[in-house]
This record gives C-alpha cells, sequence and structure tokens, in this order.
C-alpha cells in the first residue's frame, strides 16, 4: 500500500452523501439515474452502487485521498483498458465526460464502472482451475508489456521494508513488543529478499483471492478490484487461491500451469515466493489494519487491533511462517 501527502480531500471523502454521489456521477456521464445510492462493502474506498433510468446498472468508486497519487490510478485504468481492448473478461472504466475515466470533486478521484454481478466460489474443480490458469495467463501477457508507472514495487526490501517502517513508527505496537516485532521482520526480510533477485516483475492484480474472481453463467470469471495492482511476481496473482500451503496443493498448482501455459511460460523457480509471499501478506494486512486506525480510528477488519494479545499473536504467526520457509530451504522443497 503506497501512502501520499496528505490530501485536501479527506473531509470531502467522509462526508459523501447520496445527493453529491448522484449528481456527479449524472454530470460525469451525462445520463440519468433514479435514487438508487446504495453502498457496497470496501475497506478501504467509497463504493455505491447507482442505476441508470434505463435500468442499466453502475458502481462508482471513490478513491480513499493519500492512499494513491493520481499516476498510480491512472495505471489502474491504464491496465483494465488494456485487458478489456484484448477482450480479457475485467471490468474497465466509463470514459467521463471530457476527463478520461477519472473524475475529481473537492480532492477526492473517482470513477464510474459498468455493474458485472456473478457470484464467487471458495474452491475450485479442475476445469475451473484450469480456466483461471488461462485467465491469468492473458492478463500477464497484457501486464508484461511495459511496467506501470506509478505503483509499488512487491519485493521483501521494497514494499514490506515500507511497511514495517510505518508500522514501528505508528505508535501502536507494545512499546515491550516493537523489539521483538522489529527484529523479526527484519530478519525476515534479510533471510527472503535474495529469493527475488532475478525474478520477472511485471504489472500484476496483486490481491487476486477468491472474493476478487466472479464467475458469470454462461460465460466466464471476471477478474475485479485492481485498487492494489502493483510490479511484482506472476506467482503473487495465485497463490492466495490455493486451499492451503505450497506442499499441500500440488495437484491445484499443476492444473493453474496447465491452463497459465497456454499464453504465456510460468518460470516454476518462482514457486519458492509462494510462503515468502505469504508472509508478506501477514505484514502488508496489519500494515492495512493500522492505516485504518489511523485515518479513522478503529479497523473494521480487525476489532482487536491494536491489543497486546493482537501483537503477540501476529508475532507468533509471523514466526512460525519464517520456520516454515527456512524448512522448506533446508529440506530443498525450492522448486
Amino acid at each position: 500500500m503506497q501512502r501520499t501527502a496528505a490530501s485536501p480531500g479527506g473531509s470531502t471523502f467522509l462526508r459523501l452523501t447520496p445527493d453529491i454521489v448522484l449528481g456527479l456521477v449524472e454530470a460525469a456521464l451525462g445520463v440519468r439515474c433514479t435514487n438508487l445510492c446504495r453502498p457496497l462493502a470496501s475497506y478501504i474506498n467509497r463504493v455505491y452502487e447507482l442505476e441508470q433510468e434505463d435500468g442499466a446498472g453502475l458502481v462508482v468508486k471513490f478513491y480513499r485521498p493519500g492512499r494513491w497519487h493520481l499516476a498510480a490510478l491512472q495505471d489502474e485504468h491504464d491496465f483494465l483498458l488494456e485487458l478489456a481492448g484484448r477482450e480479457i473478461p475485467v471490468v474497465a472504466p466509463l470514459s467521463l465526460i471530457g476527463n478520461g475515466t477519472l473524475g475529481l470533486h473537492q480532492g477526492v478521484s473517482f470513477a464510474v464502472f459498468p455493474k458485472c454481478g456473478g457470484r464467487s466460489f471458495d474452491e475450485y474443480n479442475d476445469e475451473q482451475w484450469l480456466e483461471i490458469g488461462r485467465l491469468l495467463g492473458r492478463v500477464h501477457a497484457v501486464g508484461a508489456a511495459r511496467p506501470p508507472a506509478g505503483r509499488i514495487v512487491m519485493r521483501p526490501d521494497r514494499s514490506t521494508g515500507d511497511q514495517v517502517r510505518y508500522l514501528l513508527g505508528s505508535g501502536l505496537i507494545p512499546p515491550d513488543l516493537a523489539p521483538q516485532f522489529a527484529a523479526l521482520a527484519e530478519t525476515l526480510i534479510a533471510e527472503i529478499t535474495p529469493l527475488f533477485d532475478e525474478v520477472e516483475m511485471i504489472r500484476i492484480h496483486g490481491d487476486c483471492h477468491f472474493s476478487n474472481l466472479i464467475y458469470r453463467p454462461g460465460e466466464s470469471f471476471y477478474l475485479i478490484d485492481f485498487d492494489d495492482m502493483a510490479l511484482g511476481p506472476p506467482v503473487q496473482d495465485f497463490w492466495m487461491l490455493l486451499p492451503g500451503y505450497r506442499d499441500e496443493t500440488h495437484a491445484e498448482i499443476d492444473l493453474f500451469l496447465e491452463g497459465y501455459e497456454t499464453f504465456r511460460d510460468f518460470d516454476r523457480r518462482t514457486l519458492r515466493l509462494i510462503e515468502p509471499l505469504r508472509a508478506m501478506r501477514f505484514i502488508h494486512y496489519t500494515a492495512w489494519c493500522a492505516y485504518q486506525v489511523a485515518e479513522e480510528g478503529l479497523s473494521r477488519v480487525s476489532p482487536d487491533f491494536g491489543t497486546r494479545d493482537y501483537w503477540q499473536r501476529e508475532i507468533n504467526d509471523l514466526a512460525d511462517q519464517l520456520e516454515r520457509i527456512r524448512s522448506a530451504a533446508e529440506s530443498g522443497n525450492v522448486f
């Protein structure tokens, strides 16, 4: 997660009302909407479902000020438009009147998308693993064409290092536990960073878990919500879909790669990054909760965030994951 300087749109972001939302979308698209303005679940942005008078559904996303630079938001939209132009099933932003795909209201950026309904699965059958592999192979073929301009680099010594520094400077870790967390995070970063050397880094979704893959009957899986798009290793975009640890999911990995390599080669040596990426995810998630507390006074995804029990649990989990990474290396299970 990237942080920017404080934005003047912060108060506006917290005071969005249905009248403001509807008025902005109508003016941006040149359409008339009904009175529907239904908030949708989002822990970071403000997202609303709207409806045009002709019945067409819309979703408008207001980006949290201070989270991404404008160039990074444009990266997300450019990637989506490139993918949609190749007929890859994603939901691309709509063009706004005279202003590309990004609107601006008192320091708050927003975008409007067509509504795309569907369902999520938390388990996939063999054919679905092949289909997901083909989908992500196509996405990555486009993602490899050029780097983004303003997105984070998903490496332990870059994105994870930034997140650790933020957490240690936040004052949210109990003072007697902060040195333990700092030492553990420093050791983890030092040990796994060399694994990322000479690894291909391309534009990726960055947060590809089962909730961001929706299935539309008679069509295919759609990949949605590119808000965490990053420059990172391709393996990042499928390990969170696996039903267990890497050494427990050989069958699913083989099926995924069979589908993926229909469209793009995959460097199997990067499978050794799965468990390091899981450890990085632990820190990413904790930093995400800390940002919520800093901006809103609480974490809506982790109600006990900041308690001594919370931090002790996080330290224990991170230590266990580091031990799993070391055990895999010692056993030679790195490919």
